[in-house]
């Protein structure tokens, strides 16, 4: 009885108002999608498998911010700052350690942890300070910089911190990639095919999980928060201490992707912490749809698939499309060309379904 029970709330919590998607014409596309996903590099070779990886790493970025964004309503140009905090403390925690099996895992932890800290600290002031619209943006964007200006001055010798250099804007390298145990002696390498389907299991775990929290009480109150926060607050919830959480959550989620970057490359930048990579998650989730978590991991993966093959050709129109992305995006469909597409159809097959009835149906579904 109380598994039946468990089960059922599980359910209404992945499907409630909160989401997109709550029938089977959402769920059976959904599970062909992870079908296709977890078949795919069995046709693929060595080289698209890893770059499909390297797309997929991004994704937990822009859902993080669609969280805090979308849900939260606090625009945070941040996504890049715990990015490269994460990425950063990763390189240097693994490098420290040696790389030895499971020692790269405890990395991970650590740097999450580090990324969580820094954006408790910051939110906090942000936050008890009363500070929101604009302002939020601004000064998160002003802390990323900050972060980026610095680290691409450490490129003397002085600048290391144990056995890892920072080297300035050239960047970490050759920091050790996630491996654990495994039988035969020789540890198992997440890189390639193995860095696929964990990232692949990680963007499963992140975003059902996230469905779950954002229908549940919590998710209720965030949304609650944004429409109207005094309101909120004369119901009884604290909201500040609901907005830190948000914007910790979605943090840590833009580290996540950090650390799996770090990891895939042996490498980060400040370049990847700048303003042009700061904004890029703002667009990502603009042209999805900040008020939905499927239209942002959808709308976010094919942007950045799209954005890469233009990148081959030539980098300036990459940048350029972007910049387009998101003019389109403000006049045409503030609310996401992904959500705009799925209402369109939605409200397509209601109307066929109405023309198709007969008079008396018409009038009860009016």
């Amino acid at each position: 009885m109380t598994d039946t029970f468990l089960l059922a709330s599980m359910l209404k919590l992945l499907n409630g108002p909160q989401t997109l998607g709550a029938t089977r014409v959402f769920w059976i596309p959904f599970v062909i999608a992870v079908l296709v996903a977890l078949l795919y590099p069995a046709a693929a070779d060595a080289y698209d498998v890893g770059n499909m990886a390297y797309l997929l790493t991004w994704t937990f970025m822009a859902m993080g911010l669609c969280l805090v964004w979308g849900y939260g309503g606090m625009l945070s140009f941040g996504q890049t700052l715990f990015f490269g905090v994460a990425g950063y403390g990763y390189g240097v925690l693994a490098t420290n350690f040696g790389g030895d099996t499971g020692t790269t895992f405890l990395a991970l932890v650590l740097a999450l942890g580090l990324a969580c800290i820094v954006a408790t600290v910051l939110g906090y002031f942000l936050i008890w300070g009363r500070v929101n619209g604009v302002f939020f943006g601004i000064v998160t964007l002003s802390a990323t910089l900050v972060l980026s200006f610095f680290l691409g001055q450490t490129a003397g010798p002085e600048w290391h911190i144990g056995s890892a250099r920072l080297n300035g804007f050239n960047g970490m390298k050759d920091m050790p990639a996630l491996n654990i145990p495994w039988p035969g002696g020789e540890p198992l390498f997440f890189d390639g095919v193995p860095l696929y389907y964990l990232v692949l299991a990680l963007i499963l775990v992140v975003y059902l999980g996230l469905r779950m929290l954002l229908n549940s009480r919590f998710g209720n109150v965030v949304v609650a928060m944004r429409e109207d926060p005094q309101r909120a607050e004369l119901l009884g919830y604290d909201v500040r201490k609901y907005q830190l959480a948000t914007f910790v959550i979605g943090s840590a989620l833009a580290g996540l992707s950090g650390i799996l970057y770090t990891s895939w490359g042996q490498f980060i930048t400040p370049a990847s912490i700048g303003l042009p990579a700061a904004a890029m998650p703002i667009i990502w989730v603009a042209f999805s749809g900040r008020g939905d978590i499927t239209a942002t991991l959808v709308g976010s993966f094919l942007v950045l698939w799209v954005f890469q093959f233009l990148t081959v050709y030539s980098q300036q129109a990459a940048l350029l499309l972007m910049g387009v992305m998101l003019l389109c995006t403000v006049v045409a469909a503030p609310q996401g060309f992904v959500i705009g597409i799925v209402r369109g159809a939605r409200r397509l097959v209601l109307r066929r379904a109405v023309q198709g009835s007969t008079p008396v149906e018409k009038e009860c579904k009016v």
